[in-house]
């Protein structure tokens, strides 16, 4: 039977007493329905994880902390996903999966030919409710790392600060699998909105050494693009 999984921010050290955030203790006692002394894991986010036991089920709801588990190895591709707003739902699939898939960071950016448009407090609400996507996917993958989901940037401010990495194009005359992967295994990855890249924005990036990659003769969607390409890069160099 699968342990159920809560992240819990840190210091976790065994033999503690630790309170479940709202989140994690709302899935814990009124959606999972478990009891005290039930068994279950803790991570910090920051590899750190505990087999645990549920003390109490009431406000607030606490678990006691086990023997430290072995610590997560930072993974061999530190990959950050450069996304693109997309309409609907389209950005909690393409955040869950991410994270799945061993993501490091996403960072959101408005470009162009957005359909989605999020300012001030509206997109500051929809970054939380990113975040807790982020920690959703974690808490269901076994992931004990918590990518970085940042705030919404124009994709030319984001740029101002950029210096190289690639953007998938469908055009794009070498595929991903030729391209020699950093040394460092730092890998950005740009995915465009629906209506995809403008051509201004595609000479912007040229400048600030982003290079042009293909996945081959196929046109993905926004939600399916980037997550390809994720799985390939870890396929191919990363810990698959």
């Amino acid at each position: 039977m699968m342990t159920h999984r809560f992240f819990c921010p840190g210091p976790l050290s065994a033999g503690a007493s630790v309170v479940l955030p709202d989140d994690a203790a709302h899935h814990a006692t009124r959606v999972l329905r478990l009891r005290a002394d039930t068994a279950i894991e803790v991570f910090d986010g920051e590899g750190r994880a505990h087999p645990a036991v549920l003390a109490s089920t009431t406000s607030p709801v606490t678990a006691v902390l086990g023997a430290a588990l072995p610590l997560a190895p930072l993974p061999r591709c530190r990959i950050t996903l450069v996304q693109a707003l997309a309409g609907g739902d389209k950005m909690d699939w393409v955040v869950q999966k991410a994270v799945e898939l061993g993501v490091d960071m996403i960072q959101p950016v408005a470009a162009k030919r957005s359909v989605l448009r999020l300012e001030g407090a509206r997109a500051e609400k929809r970054l939380a409710h990113w975040q807790k996507v982020a920690v959703s996917a974690c808490e269901q993958c076994g992931q004990n790392r918590l990518p970085q989901v940042m705030p919404v940037l124009p994709l030319e401010r984001w740029l101002m600060a950029a210096s190289g990495g690639w953007v998938l194009a469908p055009a794009a005359p070498q595929a991903l699998r030729l391209r020699p992967v950093p040394e460092d295994g730092q890998i950005t990855l740009l995915v465009g909105p629906e209506g995809g890249w403008d051509d201004a924005e595609l000479a912007a990036m040229a400048t600030r050494g982003v290079e042009a990659v293909s996945l081959g003769p196929r046109v993905l969607r926004t939600e399916t693009a980037g997550l390809a390409a994720i799985a390939a890069i870890q396929a191919l160099w990363g810990d698959y």
